[in-house]
């Protein structure tokens, strides 16, 4: 059966060096994708005319697309342009992530160099790789953060994202955090919380969290936060469709305060509770046990 008669699938697998595109692919091949590890994007058009005429019935692809310098990503973009012209082919990209100390950590720990930095510190390279990948991460559909991942973990996350059956399925991620840890550095969309008044400064509030009844009713008395929801709520039932139609399987929506245990953990659930109406939801609460003595 010809290609054109069915849609392929075509994943590109990218991202910083040491953040997990070897475990990846092979997660990839798991899934029963056919596999290509550092294709130059030069060949990318040669590989393409290849998977269309195939004989082969190839539905799923994975390609991985290492750094090799700012020349080889000039390529890339040209051969991404021509991905979006090819009807027949619905490409994805997967861009893995992680915090410059954790890549620093990891180069050290397997006596490895970076590309970039053959004769100097990891973190140079790490520097400079960061911004040749700047425009490409904008260009990503799905962004994974793998700084806190074990590879079990990354293979999980990465079978559960692509499994066969759930491809077609939208769903949108809660993600309480604390502004004094950090924000998510794989959210779509931040909300900042900070402004409403903080359950931390009632004495017997302070051990509790936003899950608790008598937290959640004093972050939500306020008229500030009633307004607040309202709008929100509505620019997010205006932007989840848009979000779905560009082809974006999830959507991570961050909603950070102070330490990430009250009003955050409140509004989180609440706004998780009021979208799954109409999409697949999940929440989850970052920085909920972070606070000091735990």
């Amino acid at each position: 059966m010809s290609n054109n008669e069915q849609e392929t699938k075509l994943v590109i697998i990218t991202g910083m060096s040491g953040a997990g595109k070897t475990v990846a692919v092979q997660s990839f091949e798991d899934l029963g994708y056919y596999c290509v590890d550092n294709l130059p994007p030069a060949l990318l058009p040669k590989f393409l005319e290849l998977m269309k005429d195939s004989q082969n019935n190839i539905k799923n692809v994975a390609l991985v697309m290492d750094l090799r310098g700012r020349e080889f990503f000039d390529s890339l973009f040209d051969a991404l342009d021509i991905l979006g012209e090819e009807n027949w082919l619905n490409e994805h990209i997967l861009f893995l992530d992680a915090k410059d100390e954790e890549l620093v950590t990891r180069y050290k720990e397997t006596r490895r160099t970076h590309p970039l930095a053959t004769e100097g510190l990891p973190l140079n390279g790490i520097h400079q790789e960061r911004k040749i990948l700047d425009e490409l991460r904008g260009r990503a559909q799905r962004i994974i953060d793998t700084t806190d991942l074990k590879p079990r973990e990354l293979r999980e996350k990465i079978l559960k994202a692509y499994t066969e059956d759930e491809r077609d399925i939208f769903s949108v991620h809660m993600v309480s955090f604390g502004y004094k840890y950090g924000i998510p550095i794989d959210a779509d969309l931040l909300f900042d919380v900070r402004f409403l008044p903080n359950p931390h400064y009632v004495s017997h509030m302070q051990p509790l969290t936003g899950l608790n009844s008598e937290v959640s009713s004093y972050v939500f008395k306020w008229s500030d936060t009633q307004k607040f929801n309202e709008k929100v709520l509505d620019l997010l039932q205006f932007m989840l469709p848009q979000y779905k139609r560009e082809g974006k399987s999830q959507l991570v929506i961050g909603i950070g305060c102070t330490g990430g245990q009250h009003r955050s953990v409140a509004i989180a659930e609440y706004f998780a509770k009021q979208l799954s109406v109409h999409y697949m939801t999940h929440v989850s609460h970052r920085d909920i046990d972070k606070r000091k003595g735990h």
